[in-house]
């Protein structure tokens, strides 16, 4: 079933290297994704806000999505206050999505991650509570699911989601490989392939991404869930 998926990323590569197989895989299905950018990398080594917005753009062509760019104080700089969570939340109800996907809830090497995973929860409750001044303006909008992706550094916790992205891959990584300007500080497609390599080993397929969930996930059934990433 084709859904509305709206991804935030806090930097200009964050949800290339974190999910865009899984949204590649998604668009495919039949999907429509939206990706927001919540800053222009402005405190990143190397690329300059104009360059890093440019290379966006061209991975989120390679991706198939549609792509925003909004402001949430700077790189480095992202605060979870109440102000930047409606500003998240009025996208929401803009968009109107079934799916939203953040950055990894996990404190990792970048503050801008942590603080924006904890907005957009705050905006995903948000956007549903009709009456809120602040967004008045816009009818709510209630999400189906919240999930959050990897950074680029590694890897975080035992995931709760492991989706097979091994036909997806080589776009994948074309739309890593547009970050010309960050593959100067390290060399992040070797990274995210080792990661992508590990997931699906653990599946039993060549490459997989992974989420963690907000909620449990519902069921009416056992057998409308996956099988378990362990053969036991």
């Amino acid at each position: 079933m084709s859904k509305k998926i709206l991804a935030f990323g806090a930097h200009p590569d964050d949800v290339e290297f974190g999910c865009a197989g899984l949204l590649i895989k998604e668009i495919e299905a039949g999907s429509q994704v939206k990706i927001v950018v919540c800053s222009l990398g402005e405190a990143g080594t190397n690329g300059t806000s104009e360059g890093r917005q440019k290379e966006a753009e061209m991975a989120a062509k390679i991706i198939g999505a549609e792509i925003e760019f909004i402001s949430l104080g700077g790189d480095s700089h992202m605060e979870n206050t109440p102000k930047n969570a409606f500003k998240l939340a009025k996208i929401i109800r803009e968009y109107k999505p079934n799916i939203v996907l953040s950055t990894s809830y996990f404190e990792n090497q970048h503050p801008d991650h942590y603080a924006l995973s904890q907005m957009a929860r705050s905006a995903s409750r948000l956007a549903r509570y009709g009456g809120l001044e602040e967004l008045k303006k816009l009818p709510s909008h209630s999400i189906e699911s919240l999930y959050f992706y990897p950074s680029s550094h590694g890897f975080e916790k035992k995931p709760d989601i492991i989706i097979d992205v091994s036909a997806q891959y080589d776009t994948w990584m074309k739309a890593v490989a547009v970050h010309e300007s960050q593959m100067k500080t390290k060399n992040y497609v070797n990274m995210i392939e080792s990661r992508a390599k590990a997931y699906g080993a653990s599946i039993d397929v060549k490459y997989a991404t992974v989420l963690w969930v907000n909620d449990a996930i519902r069921a009416d059934t056992l057998s409308q869930l996956g099988s378990s990433a362990r053969n036991y």
